[in-house]
């Protein structure tokens, strides 16, 4: 490769690439995932994120959901794997709130325990901004993650009125 060339990532998607001591640097996810959707409404998700909630969430995955409003399936662009997910409402943000119930909603995708991982989220449910997460559960999460919450959710509700 020559100096000052542009690099395919994609169909129709190419890069500039910024020149480091180690070689080429990567395009940034967002800019990417912008140009790609040739849009800014999307939300970049890693389920790596599900780690640092506390409820024994361990695995790393090798791919970013990106919550959009347009484009659907699993895209490779340049050397990173994106899931592209359309999705009618998604915070603007990543919150916490956020992370928790749409781990709940993509259980089933994950290679952790689905029932072990439950249990430890009900367990610590209430250390995280149970107003947030209620709210969040009602704006984001499928019929089962809010029926999860409601019930997770409920003994907080019962400490606070005695």
């Amino acid at each position: 490769m020559s100096e000052g060339t542009l690099i395919k990532l994609a169909g129709g998607l190419y890069a500039y690439p910024k020149k480091t001591v180690f070689g080429n640097a990567p395009a940034e996810d967002d800019k990417l995932v912008e140009a790609f959707l040739k849009d800014r409404r999307f939300l970049l998700v890693s389920p790596n994120a599900y780690n640092n909630l506390g409820v024994g969430t361990t695995q790393l995955y090798d791919k970013t959901v990106v919550y959009n409003r347009k484009r659907h399936g699993d895209f490779q662009l340049g050397r990173r794997r994106f899931a592209f997910r359309v999705k009618a409402d998604f915070p603007k943000t990543l919150t916490k709130e956020f992370l928790l119930v749409d781990l709940v909603n993509n259980l089933d995708q994950l290679a952790e325990a689905g029932n072990e991982v439950l249990e430890r989220l009900r367990v610590r449910v209430n250390s995280f901004d149970v107003r947030r997460l209620r709210r969040a559960a009602r704006d984001y999460g499928t019929v089962r993650t809010k029926k999860f919450f409601e019930r997770a959710l409920k003994p907080d509700e019962l400490a606070h009125a005695a």
